[in-house]
């Protein structure tokens, strides 16, 4: 296979940052890369670009971490609650999912991402549960919420009744004449 070294201009998602030198396949780099200008090829007069690539990658970093920071104070500040129907016993009528938590943080006033929202399965009982939001590489929030009924809960009907219809029918039959 033919491989190439580049040199990342802008930030790749599982490639690197920029400043970094990067071996890609060369169609890669010669279909994608290069043509939307995420990379230059290594040459002795790109190397120099590296060091101010570098200081402009560490100032990017240093802003996603600060935006990260305050961001999570918000959240640990915020409070969610979950009005939802239910039927006999408590049971849900559905169930909460990352996309609704992400709903109710944008209804208070939180821009983010729903795909940092870490909720691995949907919840479907009532009371206090807790998801995991990663704003970072090194900051991962959890954070609390309650999932309460909006109408009053109802106890479970007993279902012994049809078990005792078939023994009052057993009964009324006839005695088998001898």
């Amino acid at each position: 296979m033919a491989t190439t070294e580049v040199l990342l201009v802008k930030p790749v998602e599982g490639l690197g940052g920029e400043g970094d030198q990067v071996k890609v396949r060369a169609g890669y780099a010669r279909n994608y890369l290069l043509p939307r200008k995420i990379a230059v090829t290594l040459n002795a007069s790109n190397k120099k670009h590296v060091e101010s690539l570098k200081k402009r990658r560490a100032e990017r970093e240093q802003n996603e971490l600060s935006a990260a920071q305050e961001l999570a104070k918000k959240l640990e500040k915020t409070s969610l609650a979950f009005a939802v129907k239910t039927g006999e016993g408590g049971k849900m009528f559905g169930a909460i999912t990352a996309n609704d938590i992400h709903d109710k943080l944008v209804a208070s006033g939180i821009e983010l991402d729903k795909r940092k929202i870490h909720l691995f399965n949907p919840v479907k009982t009532l009371g206090k549960h807790d998801v995991k939001i990663k704003l970072h590489a090194d900051i991962t929030v959890e954070l609390p919420f309650d999932v309460v009924s909006e109408n009053p809960i109802e106890p479970v009907a007993e279902e012994a009744a049809p078990a005792g219809e078939k023994t009052e029918k057993r009964s009324e039959r006839r005695p088998r004449k001898e």
